[in-house]
C-alpha cells in the first residue's frame, strides 16, 4: 500500500534562495532536454515522396535522443558552470542533487513517449511545452530513505535533505509509524516532492508499507435501493439534484471573489513591468487564485462526503463533455468579411460557470472518496434523459426555459432536475426507453414496470 502526506515546509531564508535556484536549473535542463527531443524529430522526420527518384542512399539516422543518453550528459555538464546565452546566467548543476535531476529526464521521457505512442490506455496526449518560471514547480527526491527524518516532535518535523541540510516541515497531522531496526513494522519513506506554491514551500512524503494489501472492494450489483442518480445543475443557486429529491447548494467561488480579484488585476496592470511593486501584486493575485481553487476542492471534498454518507453503493452521474460545453461559438461572417453577432458574449458568462463549477474534477472527487467506502461511480450518457417525465416516457421538457411540470392528473409538481436525476438512476440500471429520432420527430420504445412507477411517485410526491 503507498500513500502521500503533504506538510507545509518552513525552509529557511537562505534554503528557500537555494530551493529556487535549484528550480532555475531543473528548469532550464528540462527545456534542453525537451529541445534536443524536437531538434531530432524534426532533422531526423522527412515525407516518403521528398527524396529524389536517383538518389541510392540516404544520410545515416541520428541516434535518438533517450532518458539513459541524456542522462549520461549530466556528469559533463556538472564539471562546470553553464552559461545561458540570451540571459548570460551562469548555472551550477553540481548544487543540485543528481537523483532529482535524472528525474527530471524520466519526466521529459514520459511526456515524448505519451505524445508519440500514447499511454497504457492508447490514449495519447498534446506535444509537450517549454516549462516558465509559473509551470514547473516540482523537484523530486526518488531515493529517500527513513534515515533522512531526524526528528519528530508533537507538531513538527525535521528532514535532512542532500545538498540542503536540515528543513523544519509543519506537522498538522501525525505521520505514519516508520520501520526501523526497532520497530521492524511500519511505513518506508519512498519518495520526496518538493513543491513551491503561491503561499510558500510544501514538501509530499510518498509512504509504502507491503504488508497491508491494497483494498479491493466487492462487486456490487446496482438496485433500485442502494442507487442514486447525480444531475449537474447550474441553475440559480444549486450545484447537484439527486434522485431521492434533494437539491445540493452551490458555492461559486469564482463568482464570488470575482470583483476582488479584478480590483488586484487591474492595480497589477497599471505598473511598470519588472517593478517590484507589480512583482507583489503578481503575487496577491496568485494567492488570491489559490484561495478560490482551495475553497471549491474543500466545497467539493464536503459535498462528497454527504453523498458517500448516504449509505449509496452505486453513484450514476452525467457524462459531460466539459470541452465541448465550454468551447467558443464559430465565428459568422457575411460576404464582405464583416463578423455577424454569433451569441459568443451570451455564452462566455455559461463557460465561466461551467468552469466555476468544475464539475469534471468533483466526480473525480467523488469516485476517489467513493471507492474508500466500497460503493462505485459510473457515468453515463444524458441523452434525452432531461427532456422524458420519469415515470410516464412522455417528452414533457423541451426547452431549457421549463423549470417546472404541473401534472393535473396527479395532481403533482414534477421538477425538471430531479427529474432529470431520476432518469439517470433509469439509465444506469437499465430501465430507461430506447429513443428513436426521425426527422424532427421522437419516438420512445419501450415500457415501464408498474413497480418502477410506484418507487418513483413514491420520491416526487414525498417531496
Amino acid at each position: 500500500m503507498k500513500t502521500t502526506y503533504q506538510y507545509r515546509l518552513q525552509p529557511t531564508t537562505e534554503q528557500k534562495l537555494e530551493l529556487n535556484a535549484w528550480l532555475r536549473v531543473c528548469r532550464y535542463w528540462y527545456n534542453r532536454m525537451l529541445g534536443e527531443r524536437f531538434s531530432w524529430w524534426e532533422n531526423n522526420r522527412h515525407a516518403a515522396n521528398s527524396c529524389p527518384i536517383f538518389v541510392t542512399s540516404l544520410p545515416e539516422l541520428r541516434e535518438l535522443p533517450n532518458y539513459y543518453s541524456q542522462k549520461l550528459q549530466l556528469p559533463i555538464i556538472k564539471k562546470d558552470l553553464t552559461l545561458i546565452k540570451w540571459s548570460g546566467e551562469l548555472l551550477d548543476f553540481g548544487r543540485v542533487d543528481s537523483t532529482v535531476l535524472q528525474d527530471v529526464c524520466k519526466r521529459v521521457d514520459k511526456a515524448m513517449r505519451r505524445f508519440i505512442k500514447g499511454d497504457t490506455t492508447g490514449k495519447r496526449s498534446g506535444k509537450p511545452r517549454f516549462k516558465t518560471e509559473s509551470s514547473f514547480k516540482t523537484m523530486t527526491f526518488t531515493t529517500a530513505k527513513n534515515e533522512w527524518i531526524k526528528l519528530v516532535r508533537k507538531n513538527w518535523l525535521y528532514i535532512r535533505l542532500p545538498k540542503l541540510g536540515v528543513v523544519k516541515v509543519r506537522m498538522h497531522r501525525a505521520i505514519p509509524r516508520l520501520r526501523s531496526a526497532q520497530v521492524p513494522e511500519g511505513f518506508i519513506l519512498k519518495q520526496i516532492s518538493l513543491t513551491k506554491k503561491a503561499d510558500g514551500w510544501y514538501i509530499q512524503l510518498v509512504l509504502e508499507d507491503v504488508n497491508i494489501p491494497e483494498f479491493t472492494p466487492d462487486k456490487i450489483i446496482p438496485t433500485w435501493e442502494n442507487s442514486i442518480g447525480l444531475d449537474a445543475v447550474l441553475h440559480e443557486d444549486v450545484y447537484l439534484a439527486t434522485s431521492e429529491g434533494e437539491k445540493l447548494p452551490s458555492l461559486k467561488p469564482l463568482r464570488k471573489n470575482q470583483d476582488k480579484l479584478d480590483r488586484i488585476s487591474k492595480k497589477r496592470n497599471a505598473r511598470k513591468h519588472g517593478s517590484r511593486c507589480r512583482r507583489k501584486l503578481a503575487s496577491r493575485e496568485a494567492k488570491q487564485h489559490q484561495k478560490i481553487a482551495r475553497s471549491r476542492q474543500d466545497f467539493q471534498d464536503k459535498t462528497a462526503h454527504k453523498l458517500v454518507r448516504s449509505g449509496k453503493k452505486v453513484f450514476f452521474h452525467e457524462d459531460l463533455n466539459l470541452k465541448g460545453l465550454t468551447k467558443r461559438n464559430k465565428g459568422k461572417q457575411d460576404e464582405t468579411g464583416k463578423f455577424l453577432p454569433n451569441g459568443q458574449s451570451a455564452k462566455s458568462g455559461l463557460n465561466k460557470s461551467w468552469l466555476d463549477a468544475a464539475f469534471g474534477n468533483f466526480f473525480k472527487t467523488l469516485d476517489y472518496i467513493a471507492a474508500k467506502a466500497g460503493a462505485v461511480v459510473i457515468p453515463q450518457k444524458p441523452a434525452y434523459s432531461s427532456m422524458i417525465l420519469c415515470y410516464r416516457n412522455e417528452v414533457i421538457f423541451t426547452d431549457c426555459s421549463i423549470r417546472d411540470y404541473w401534472d393535473e392528473e396527479l395532481s403533482l409538481m414534477v421538477d425538471r432536475d430531479i427529474n432529470a436525476a431520476i432518469n439517470l438512476k433509469r439509465l444506469g440500471l437499465g430501465i430507461f426507453p430506447s429513443i428513436k429520432r426521425r426527422s424532427e420527430k421522437i419516438d420512445i420504445v419501450g415500457t415501464m414496470s408498474d413497480s418502477t412507477t410506484k418507487e418513483i411517485l413514491n420520491t416526487l410526491i414525498g417531496l
